[in-house]
């Protein structure tokens, strides 16, 4: 039977029939039903069957399905002895959703796209034997990680391991231009040649000059950052992967910057189509200095970058606004110009209830927390990746005169419930830092060199963790409970510990650090100051019984790790970092990322079949009421659980805020009990609260009107886990 034929199956209906009551009860077999009608009609008809392990790899490489590289570090009685041990482990999807995602998105196919090359466990088997770069304890270890789901490589990682024709590893890169044309020229080619391999794309916006500008000093003669905005976007979609996917990239500028009411209004429905963005992010950068003049009601200036730089010899993100705020003021030499800082808030928020934009990235807040030397300027396409970058300079030719440094993101998530069934969690992290080792060393990004520099120097990788509130919801805990908030701390606390204990480890045996970590707060071990001062341990009697079968260190341990890290050093510059969580999830069989849950039953539309359901995991009479959507809850019970894990996380997090656009009575106390439309005041609110709970990040802002539409809910498909 093709792939193409959806005649005389039945796991389509049987999906369907969940969302059909049945005496008043979901009918939740129906999805079983649906998972082995599907295996039984789609998936072993489709499969292509070999007489041995041998056969397959010599089918797959002499076909050129799969590279002969990797396969060829192991002798074949070790891959056999692998794939022995992965079908002991008797793995089975737990869902419909689960096995059509993997069988849809990830299984290799015949070119023809009539046959399945890959059975679930064929690929965590390419992923092991391709991570573990010929180290067969590595291999087996990442076996056990990955079949009994406690670890997920990132989609492009994941879904490229061992495969002859392939993309990158990564999931996403930051890039940023400087004011001139030589570099935004670099910058637009760089956009499109990052985007022909498959990567989300970051672009710093801040340092280019205000339109109205001088250029040469001839006044008004700058165009400002919108024409270029418009560029990008174009660039983008016509540089779209094969034609497969839609290019994506983000722009980001400084809230700062005299171009920013433009800036936003370039994203508005209403806007003329000459500025128009449709497909573009947008992003702001936000310091401590616009939250001071909120809170003051008072008026705020925007500062000409042109005149900025000539002035303190940096580019425009380079320079502290909040610290120089007063002397920018000041400087008669600096051009701006005056607005309310209210208005301005006001302006976002509106924005953000159209379109679900822009990011907020809290700039300070990321630079005060940043252990390394040098200074965060923006983030990436899900606003969870948070680096030191350096800028570039260019010249005619465009050449380099200076490579500056940027970024590649390296990631893959944690299972929460999977990884707190395992058995010992520093090795499951240490295998996990192994494998994203592999992804950031082999990263080779040379139609950008500035990147390909930047991960060179850093090794950084992002790990991060995916299926909280299902966790929570399992053992009987209230997403955003006082309880559900210490468990995420402790969860984090460990997961930062263990990678910590791994980048060490793998430092002290290559006898290598990432560049500059002489001048690191780790190298001093400042960085390990806030773990010898206070314990992160398990205080509630609810959390030490989840977690009483882990070990926890204590300050003795955190002591004898700063010794370690000071002595040997680290591998990675940056470890951590939570991203959304797309159809990985679904394979994974979890909630998205730290998220809480839409539905009880979600609804996914697929283009090619139409919709599908899929229950919330543990989905039960038992667990019902632990399933709040997030469009009913309280959004600070999300900050503050994103708040609890950003503590120890040393980069950021994809946090989306879930809205409706009536609110509920009674779900905010500053509407006063009252049934009411959501304001931009409440937008307002809580931005101020993640900032002041020390929230790097605000992805996106998710609406639910009236009319059952959602707002601001496209997937960042190009960086998601």
């Amino acid at each position: 039977m093709s792939l193409h034929n959806l005649k005389d199956v039945t796991y389509f209906d049987l999906n369907n029939e969940i969302n059909i009551p049945v005496n008043g009860q979901i009918p939740l077999q129906k999805d079983q039903e649906a998972l082995q009608a599907f295996l039984k009609e789609n998936v072993q008809p489709n499969l292509m069957k070999f007489d041995s392990i041998k056969d397959r790899f010599d089918y797959l490489i002499e076909n050129n399905y799969y590279e002969a590289d990797f396969v060829n570090k192991y002798q074949m009685s070790f891959i056999e002895k692998l794939y022995q041990y992965l079908n002991d482990q008797n793995f089975h999807f737990k869902s419909f959703m689960a096995a059509y995602k993997f069988y849809a998105q990830y299984a290799l196919k015949t070119n023809d796209n009539d046959s399945y090359l890959e059975s679930f466990l064929d690929r965590v088997a390419a992923n092991a034997l391709f991570f573990a770069d010929g180290d067969e304890k590595l291999a087996m270890d990442l076996a056990d990680e990955i079949v009994h789901q406690r670890y997920q490589p990132a989609t492009p990682s994941f879904l490229n391991a061992g495969r002859e024709n392939r993309g990158e590893f990564v999931s996403c890169f930051l890039i940023q231009t400087t004011d001139d044309m030589n570099t935004i020229g670099r910058t637009i080619n760089s956009a499109l040649q990052l985007s022909r391999i498959g990567g989300g794309v970051g672009i710093n916006l801040s340092n280019l000059r205000e339109a109205g500008a001088p250029i040469k000093h001839i006044e008004g003669a700058a165009s400002g950052v919108v024409p270029v905005m418009k560029l990008l976007e174009d660039s983008f979609s016509y540089s779209n992967q094969l034609g497969q996917r839609q290019g994506a990239g983000v722009v980001y500028l400084s809230v700062f910057h005299p171009d920013i009411i433009e800036f936003l209004g370039a994203k508005k429905e209403n806007a003329d189509e000459k500025i128009r963005l449709k497909t573009l992010s947008l992003g702001v950068t936000v310091p401590d200095k616009f939250y001071q003049l909120i809170k003051a009601n008072a008026d705020m200036y925007l500062f000409s970058p042109y005149d900025v730089e000539r002035e303190y010899g940096v580019p425009f993100s380079y320079v502290d606004i909040t610290k120089e705020y007063d002397n920018l003021v000041a400087n008669d030499k600096i051009s701006k110009k005056k607005i309310k800082a209210r208005d301005l808030e006001t302006e976002i928020s509106k924005l953000q209830q159209e379109s679900g934009y822009p990011y907020i990235i809290n700039i300070d807040t990321a630079n005060r927390d940043n252990p390394i030397a040098g200074r965060i300027v923006m983030s990436n396409l899900c606003s969870e990746i948070l680096q030191v970058q350096t800028p570039s300079t260019v010249d005619n030719q465009q050449h380099y005169i200076k490579m500056g440094k940027d970024i590649s993101c390296n990631l893959g998530s944690t299972n929460i419930n999977n990884m707190m069934a395992g058995d010992d969690f520093g090795h499951s992290v240490e295998s996990m830092v192994r494998a994203l080792t592999f992804v950031t060393d082999h990263s080779n990004i040379d139609v950008v060199p500035s990147i390909q520099k930047g991960n060179k120097e850093s090794h950084s990788i992002g790990l991060g963790g995916m299926g909280l509130h299902s966790f929570l919801a399992k053992h009987h805990m209230y997403y955003g409970s006082p309880e559900s908030v210490e468990f995420t701390s402790v969860y984090f606390m460990l997961l930062n510990y263990w990678s910590l204990v791994a980048s060490n480890k793998i430092a002290k045996e290559r006898k290598e650090t990432f560049g500059n970590f002489e001048n690191s707060k780790y190298a001093d071990g400042s960085y390990f100051d806030k773990y010898l001062d206070e314990s992160f341990a398990p205080k509630s009697a609810e959390v030490k019984a989840l977690f009483k079968d882990d070990w926890i260190p204590s300050k003795e341990d955190w002591e004898a790790l700063k010794e370690s890290v000071m002595k040997y050093g680290l591998y990675h510059q940056n470890r951590l970092a939570v991203a959304p969580n797309g159809s990985i999830s679904y394979i994974n069989d979890t909630t998205a990322s730290l998220h809480p849950i839409i539905n009880r039953i979600e609804e996914r539309q697929e283009s090619k079949i139409g919709k599908i359901y899929y229950p919330a995991p543990y989905l039960s009479n038992d667990t019902m009421p632990y399933y709040t959507s997030a469009y009913d809850m309280d959004m600070r019970k999300v900050i503050d659980i994103y708040a609890a894990a950003q503590e120890h996380i040393d980069q950021g997090m994809a946090l989306t805020l879930f809205m409706r656009s009536t609110i509920p009575e009674g779900l905010y106390e500053w509407k006063n009990g009252r049934t009411d439309k959501m304001t931009t005041r409440d937008l307002n609110i809580l931005r101020n609260y993640a900032y002041k709970k020390g929230v790097k990040s605000i992805y996106y802002i998710r609406t639910f009107t009236d009319d059952q539409q959602e707002v601001g809910s496209n997937e960042c498909e190009s960086c998601v886990i």
